[in-house]
C-alpha cells in the first residue's frame, strides 16, 4: 500500500547528511534539462546499487477547499499504469529487478522512489518518465482506489486518537494557511472526489519544470545525465499555476481544543508558532530552536526524560519536536501522557515549568555540548545509506533550499550558543503563540478493533 508521510526534514538530518560527506565521496553534480527538469547525482560507490527519486513540488498545501486529499490520492493513482504499462506493473517490474519502490505525500511535496541494482537504473528512469506524462486515469480504477484511500483514513486517523488529536490541533493552530488541512484530506472531500479532480491535479503540477530527479549510488554522473536526456528530455514543460502567498495571521492568545475519544491514556500536545529557515546564512533562531528541542528531548538524559519522567514521575512519556525546513509556517511541539494518578493539567504545568527554567536560568555549556553530540551521532547512523542521502537532497530542494547549503547549515548549528537557546525559549515559547490540544480518554469499546 502506498503511504502518506507528512514528515519534514530537520536540521539534525541535514547535519548528518553533511557529516556523512566524507572526502572519499564526490559532491553532487547537477544538470538542468531544456524542459526545466533538474537532475542531481551523487556518486557513492560503496555498493553496486542506486536510489532513484522523482520529487514534485506539490503537496497538500497546494490543494483547494473541496478537493483536500487529492495530492495523496494521485500518488496512489500513479501506480495504475499507462497506455504501455498495466495497473500494478510498475511495482512488479521493480520487484523483478531485485529492488523496492514506494511513494509518499507531505504538505510540501510528493515523491516517488526506487532502490535497485545499478544496472536497472535506465529501466527505472524509463518507467518514471512514462508516468510523468502518460498516466492512465481510468474512472473504474479511480473508483476502487478512492475507497482504499478512505479506508486508509479510517485506519490511520479516525481509529487512532493521537492522529485525530494532531489533526485537530493543526486545524486550530492554523486559521488561514493550508497546513490546517490533513494530508490525507477530510473524509467529506474524499467521498465527493471525482476522477476529474485527480486529472486536473495531474495536469496542473506533474510537469518536468515542477520536478527534480535525485540519483545516488554506484553511477557516473555523465551516464545519468545522458539517460535523463533520453527519457525525461522529451517531456514538455508547461505553465505552472501562480503560487499566491498564504500568510498565517499573527496569533494573539492561547488556543485550546479537547478531543474526547476511546483511548488508553490522556495526551497533552502543545504547539508554539515559531520561525523556520528562509535564509540559510542570515537566519539564527531556527538553529537555536533545533538545539532547544535536543536539550529537551534529544537523549535519555535530556530534561523531559530526566525531570518529568524519572524524577517527578509526572509523565509516562514526554517529547519535543521541531522541523526547521518547510515551505509553510513552523511549529515547535511538546507532547506527553501523564502518569497514573496525574492529570493533564499537571503535565501541562510540568512542561511549562521546564520551559520557564530554561528562560530563567538558561542551559549549561556541558548540556549544550551533549545535545549537540547526540544530535549528530543519533542521525549519522540513521542516514548512512544511499536512500537517506537521496532523501536529504530531495527534501531540501523541494522546499526551496539548495542542497549545497548543507555545509553552511552545519556550521550555523554548531555555532549555536547557550544564550541563543535561552533567547528563543523566551521569545517563542509563550502563550501568545501557543495551541494546546488535549486527548480526554473515553472507555474503550468492548468489541475488538477492526482488522
Amino acid at each position: 500500500m502506498r503511504y502518506s508521510n507528512p514528515r519534514s526534514v530537520t536540521l539534525a538530518a541535514v547535519m548528518a547528511a553533511v557529516c556523512l560527506s566524507l572526502p572519499a565521496w564526490a559532491n553532487p553534480f547537477e544538470h538542468r534539462l531544456a524542459n526545466g527538469l533538474r537532475v542531481i547525482v551523487k556518486e557513492d560507490r560503496r555498493a553496486p546499487t542506486v536510489a532513484h527519486m522523482v520529487w514534485y513540488r506539490a503537496g497538500s498545501m497546494d490543494e483547494t477547499n473541496g478537493t483536500t486529499g487529492v495530492a495523496h490520492l494521485l500518488e496512489h493513482m500513479m501506480f495504475k499504469g499507462s497506455p504501455t504499462l498495466g495497473a500494478g506493473e510498475f511495482s512488479r517490474l521493480v520487484a523483478a529487478a531485485g529492488g523496492r519502490d514506494n511513494a509518499f505525500t507531505s504538505r510540501d511535496y510528493t515523491a516517488y522512489f526506487q532502490q535497485v541494482p545499478k544496472q536497472k537504473l535506465e529501466q527505472m528512469m524509463q518507467l518514471e518518465a512514462d508516468r510523468m506524462r502518460h498516466l492512465t486515469l481510468d474512472p473504474e480504477a479511480f473508483a476502487q482506489e478512492i475507497k482504499v484511500v478512505m479506508e486508509e483514513r479510517r485506519l490511520r486517523t479516525d481509529d487512532q486518537p493521537q492522529a485525530r488529536l494532531s489533526e485537530q490541533m493543526h486545524a486550530v493552530a492554523f486559521q488561514a494557511h493550508p497546513y490546517r488541512v490533513p494530508v490525507i484530506g477530510w473524509m467529506s472531500d474524499l467521498e465527493s472526489m471525482t476522477v476529474q479532480d485527480a486529472r486536473d491535479w495531474y495536469e496542473r503540477w506533474y510537469a518536468p519544470n515542477n520536478a527534480h530527479v535525485v540519483v545516488v549510488g554506484d553511477v557516473d554522473h555523465r551516464d545519468v545525465f545522458r539517460l535523463a536526456e533520453r527519457y525525461y528530455g522529451p517531456q514538455t514543460s508547461r505553465p505552472l499555476p501562480a503560487r499566491k502567498p498564504q500568510a498565517e495571521p499573527e496569533q494573539s492568545g492561547t488556543r485550546r481544543v479537547t478531543l474526547k475519544a476511546p483511548a488508553d491514556l490522556p495526551v497533552v500536545l502543545m504547539a508554539y508558532r515559531v520561525p523556520v529557515i528562509r535564509d540559510v546564512d542570515n537566519d539564527v533562531d531556527p538553529y537555536a530552536l533545533d538545539m532547544l528541542s535536543a536539550i529537551l528531548d534529544g537523549h535519555d538524559a535530556a530534561r523531559f526524560s530526566k525531570h518529568l519522567v524519572r524524577e517527578q514521575r509526572l509523565a509516562v512519556s514526554a517529547s519535543a519536536g521541531y522541523a526547521a525546513i518547510t515551505r509553510g509556517p513552523g511549529l515547535f511541539y511538546v507532547q506527553g501522557s501523564p502518569s497514573a494518578g496525574r492529570s493533564r493539567a499537571e503535565l501541562e504545568a510540568g512542561f511549562r515549568a521546564e520551559i520557564a527554567r530554561i528562560v530563567e536560568s538558561g542551559v549549561s555549556e556541558e548540556e549544550l555540548a551533549r545535545a549537540r553530540a547526540q544530535l549528530v551521532a543519533g542521525q549519522v547512523y540513521k542516514l548512512d545509506s544511499m536512500f537517506a542521502q537521496a532523501m536529504e537532497i530531495g527534501q531540501l530542494e523541494a522546499v526551496g533550499i539548495p542542497h549545497a547549503a548543507g555545509r553552511r547549515m552545519i556550521e550555523k548549528l554548531q555555532a549555536v550558543t547557550a544564550a541563543s537557546v535561552q533567547a528563543v525559549a523566551a521569545r517563542y515559547l509563550v502563550d501568545e503563540r501557543l495551541t494546546v490540544a488535549e486527548l480526554d480518554p473515553q472507555p474503550l469499546p468492548k468489541t475488538p478493533p477492526r482488522p
